[in-house]
């Protein structure tokens, strides 16, 4: 008898929702068998059996929320070891999940976890990450205890200790204070004022959470800060105009923020300091654009990639933007395809908005906020004139981008924007 264990679909996935199961206790299934749903904050995926044998039972039931990456869901009898199933793009999502039940709030961190020690000699399961960050703070790994995978030490522990300040290397294990410890409480409405029943309550989705905590995190620890220029729109509009013209016959339609993503991969390649990330070990400078685009979809935000951005022509990039968002709205992108951005696009334009600035998608180092354009007055030659301005403002991640290096890009994609001929050079 084994267990098939939640599958964790993405690098950062902590839980799910168990959807729907593709199987009944008794049944019996073969590798690759689609056994169950799985609903992750930005998709809906199909869950395979990786071994073959007979369903024995189901330990969670279709529509159970919050379900923890590698918990038991089944038992199988028949296989040789215990699996851990595979996940595949599910063929059909659900364009709006039902509402999930309401859940008593969650922590923003929990104390940190700790062991007592291991034995002599014996080497501690954790990340290389969390090797590293615990040499760099001086903390003890033995006096740890893993929350990852069969215990693993990972990279939030090493952050609860640290908040905790328990596990210094030499210390002896204890329970960490919990006045230390405790996260700040989020009051209730009631608390606050508010009066009961003045007020519709409408429970915290899956993406929802993901999000909250996400960029609560980013706003928290990354250092921001923002760059901001008024950009011509007149010399792209019109070479806009003449792109949708040569491309009408295939049914193509270039707008403004494919452009704009053009733009912003070029400028990558010409300021490649900027399409960085940061990490213990040093900083990541990207070999391409992975341009992601913000895409609001019911109950969140998502973000699809367009890859090597740079290498793309308008046409392919108005037809992969059109396809991206269209299946991001449907639930239907794959991992792959949401996962590994090095520079986010996000783009207000279209609702009037005239400036704003966005948080950092980590690990990106960078997010260009895109307002509206509109008819502004301006000064040429020392006359007033009318043109069409856009607004952008560059967010940066200074442990990555300094100032120079953000003033620099952001010169550089406004010289692309305001002259499209230079995209051709």
């Amino acid at each position: 008898m084994t267990d098939i264990l939640m599958p964790a679909l993405s690098p950062t996935m902590e839980e799910g929702i168990l959807a729907k199961w593709h199987v009944k206790v008794g049944d019996t299934v073969a590798a690759g068998d689609v056994i169950a749903e799985i609903e992750t904050d930005k998709a809906t995926m199909e869950v395979e059996a990786v071994d073959e044998g007979t369903i024995e039972a189901i330990l969670i039931e279709a529509g159970t929320e919050g379900v923890k990456v590698n918990t038991p869901i089944a038992k199988l009898s028949g296989g040789d070891a215990a699996p851990a199933p595979k996940a595949a793009p599910a063929a059909e999502a659900p364009k709006a999940a039902e509402a999930p039940k309401a859940e008593a709030p969650k922590a923003a961190a929990a104390p940190a976890p700790v062991a007592a020690p291991a034995a002599s000699g014996s080497r501690v399961a954790a990340s290389p990450l969390a090797r590293r960050l615990a040499e760099i703070n001086k903390l003890d790994l033995k006096l740890l205890k893993g929350t990852g995978p069969h215990g693993r030490i990972i990279k939030r522990d090493i952050e609860a200790a640290l908040a905790s300040g328990t596990g210094k290397a030499g210390s002896a294990p204890a329970a960490a204070s919990t006045a230390a410890a405790e996260p700040r409480k989020v009051q209730s409405l009631e608390q606050l004022g508010i009066a009961p029943g003045s007020y519709d309550l409408v429970p915290l989705n899956n993406m929802r959470k993901v999000i909250a905590r996400r960029l609560t995190e980013s706003f928290r620890d990354i250092p921001h800060f923002p760059l901001t220029v008024d950009i011509e729109l007149d010399n792209l509009l019109a070479a806009r105009t003449k792109i949708n013209t040569a491309l009408e016959a295939q049914g193509i339609k270039v707008s403004v923020n494919d452009i704009v993503i053009k733009a912003v991969a070029l400028a990558l390649k010409q300021v490649p300091e900027a399409n960085a990330s940061f990490t213990p070990e040093g900083i990541a400078l990207h070999h391409n654009a992975d341009i992601a685009m913000a895409v609001a979809i019911d109950g969140g935000l998502i973000t699809p990639i367009v890859r090597k951005a740079e290498t793309k022509s308008l046409a392919q990039i108005a037809k992969e933007t059109k396809d991206l968002a269209a299946r991001a709205r449907d639930m239907k992108l794959k991992p792959e395809e949401f996962q590994g951005g090095t520079f986010s696009v996000s783009n207000l334009g279209m609702f009037g908005i005239k400036q704003f600035a966005s948080i950092i998608n980590e690990p990106q180092g960078c997010i260009l906020s895109v307002g509206a354009g509109e008819q502004r007055p301006v000064v040429k030659n020392g006359a007033l004139a009318v043109a069409t301005v856009m607004t952008v403002t560059l967010t940066c991640d200074h442990r990555v981008v300094d100032g120079s290096v953000g003033a620099k890009y952001i010169t550089v994609l406004k010289g692309l924007l305001e002259d499209p001929i230079k995209m051709l050079a």
